[in-house]
């Protein structure tokens, strides 16, 4: 396969910022795409706040971009930082990036991220105009780097260096579409003859993520399952009829994780090492943990655990429905996560009533979450719905067996216990009410105290790849198609 120029752009991605997944898939997707030679540069903006303690070094490149943009000449100055041999080109503009979050306050948005991603797209692209190969590929995630196809096509189409190149937008999240009112449209300088029903426009707004949908010579989304719910009303968050007007160019690829950097065998921040074949090193991290979280220290107690954002999306409301009964039967529960203040404050309340039984941990700490993946029995994961997720891929290898909805990419990455004994990875139900997840999780603990069947599971778990390699390989044919 021949060598591409790949320009990956993105709003956050780890280790220089991030909120959540998209993040983790920024950051190690490109150096799964390198390793057969590709060459990969990731745009993103320069988060001062964030990528200031991300303990990276960041120099400035000595180039600026101007730019025309809402009645005002901007001048962002480019910075550079490497890590691991990989390329980030960071977007100077602190009015707009260097504050303490990178969307919004908790729970709400900055009114102005429409004119922060468009003027970030666009320096994007003229900067791409200065690298040393003329770009094969632009990939775009999220509605943030929504219009990049359109404005590439449309307004970039005179820089010779940019100009042959083909666009992949990756949804990572239908519900998230970026949605602004119209008077934006001037103001920025975006397409107005694409502001009709059949482009980006949506209910009299500006949709981003309809831009993207529209313009890009490819749609991917992150599992099959999830390209396949994004057509139906159910899941298409009122874009599935659009998205079926495209669908001839959507497709499904599951994301990975970086299987060097979640490793249970070589992981220095758990209490003991341990692999699918020698997992007596988890018991030691189940000790570890329960006297963390000030439980009793007992390995003959099933321990559930969740890490996730606290939103109606991620079914929370099924796990605090559960909580009291798992509680009465004996089980242990670390809930870690942050999100919309009544699950929050329900929580904090069913931990304080059982301060023996139960932890919960308001935000998100990197080293507490890698303990409970490496100490805990089973992960709750009872999402309504799920684009990929990236917890049950990390629980799976650290042996924390999944108990998840069949939904996205949890149905494609998790192999139910019921219908595949032989090969199971973990449990699954089908419908997002209570009574079929305790059924769910109450099938887990029993199987778990089979300990040669647990032991078996685990090992399928553990030993499953869930590496980018393969999703890389496929986005690789996948650009090697569109530039041929």
């Amino acid at each position: 396969m021949a060598s591409l120029n790949i320009v990956l752009v993105a709003s956050e991605a780890a280790p220089l910022a991030k909120t959540g997944g998209l993040a983790d898939v920024t950051g190690s997707l490109p150096h799964a795409l390198m390793r057969p030679g590709h060459k990969v540069t990731v745009m993103m903006p320069y988060y001062r706040q964030q990528a200031d303690v991300s303990g990276v070094d960041i120099h400035p490149l000595g180039q600026t971009i101007s730019i025309l943009i809402d009645g005002r000449q901007r001048h962002a100055p480019l910075h550079e930082a490497m890590v691991d041999g990989l390329r980030f080109i960071l977007v100077e503009q602190d009015d707009l990036y260097d504050r303490p979050a990178l969307y919004g306050p908790p729970g709400g948005a900055y009114p102005d991220n429409l004119l922060r991603y468009i003027f970030f797209i666009r320096v994007a692209l003229e900067a791409a105009c200065l690298l040393e190969r003329p770009v094969d590929i632009f990939h775009c995630h999220d509605w943030q780097t929504g219009f990049l196809p359109l404005l590439l096509h449309e307004q970039y189409q005179h820089q010779p260096r940019i100009a042959h190149a083909r666009c992949v937008f990756t949804i990572h999240n239908m519900a998230y579409q970026g949605i602004f009112p119209s008077r934006w449209l001037h103001r920025l300088g975006l397409p107005a003859a694409f502001f009709h029903p059949g482009g980006f426009e949506f209910y009299g707004r500006i949709n981003c993520m309809k831009a993207g949908i529209l313009a890009a010579d490819h749609i991917t989304t992150v599992s099959q399952t999830y390209a396949r719910e994004i057509l139906t009303p159910e899941y298409g968050c009122r874009l599935d009829r659009f998205l079926a007007e495209h669908a001839h160019k959507l497709s499904g690829i599951i994301n990975g994780l970086d299987a060097g950097h979640w490793n249970p065998a070589t992981d220095t921040t758990i209490a003991d090492n341990y692999w699918a074949g020698k997992v007596q090193g988890k018991h030691h991290c189940k000790l570890a943990l329960q006297e963390e979280l000030g439980f009793v220290q007992d390995t003959g107690i099933p321990l559930l655990t969740l890490i996730s954002r606290l939103a109606e999306q991620k079914g929370v409301d099924l796990l605090i429905d559960g909580i009291p009964y798992w509680l009465q039967a004996g089980s242990q529960i670390a809930v870690l996560g942050s999100g919309e203040p009544a699950y929050e404050a329900v929580l904090r309340r069913l931990a304080k009533a059982a301060p023996g039984q139960m932890h919960f941990y308001s935000g998100f700490n990197e080293p507490l979450a890698r303990h409970i993946y490496a100490g805990g029995d089973i992960f709750l994961m009872p999402s309504r719905f799920e684009p990929c997720g990236l917890g049950q891929l990390m629980a799976m290898r650290y042996g924390n067996i999944p108990v998840v909805r069949a939904t996205g990419g949890l149905k494609d990455t998790v192999l139910d216990y019921t219908n595949s004994k032989s090969v199971a990875t973990g449990f699954t139900f089908e419908q997002a009410r209570p009574a079929a997840f305790r059924a769910a999780v109450n099938q887990a603990v029993e199987t778990w105290r089979k300990p040669l069947v647990w032991r078996r599971i685990m090992g399928h778990a553990m030993r499953r790849d869930s590496s980018w390699d393969a999703s890389a390989g496929l986005y690789g044919r996948l650009y090697a198609s569109l530039t041929h």
